[in-house]
């Protein structure tokens, strides 16, 4: 049941239940669920058509991918700097290093070996 809609093919959805539709028919018609329908209500309320535009798959920032963009300035590089070095941490406190890049990598745990 979970289809990629535009934001027009959802107004439609949502102007046929406003317009008294029952929303069982729209389930089976649109092959959507309940729930669903009333999220883009509100979202359509609020925002109107822009409202109902999908968020799926857009990055909200944050590094993701940690290095695939060029950092903006000196302080984004040095925060970014900073994420790389707090992991990998996290990684030798858990017991593993990573050895490798890209498809190479592979994790290898440090507990029977002397790190020192």
């Amino acid at each position: 049941m979970n289809n990629i809609r535009t934001p027009e093919e959802k107004e439609i959805i949502l102007k046929e239940y406003l317009n008294g539709k029952g929303i069982k028919k729209i389930e089976k018609e649109y092959n959507v669920r309940n729930a669903q329908v009333y999220r883009w209500l509100e979202k359509y309320a609020k925002d109107g058509i822009n409202g109902l535009k999908s968020n799926t798959g857009k990055s909200k920032g944050g590094f993701k991918g940690l290095g695939r963009k060029k950092p903006k300035d000196r302080i984004e590089e040095l925060e970014l700097e900073l994420m790389k070095k707090e992991i990998e941490i996290a990684r030798l406190k858990k017991g593993y290093m990573v050895k490798g890049v890209g498809a190479e990598k592979e994790f290898v745990t440090t507990f029977d070996k002397n790190t020192k």
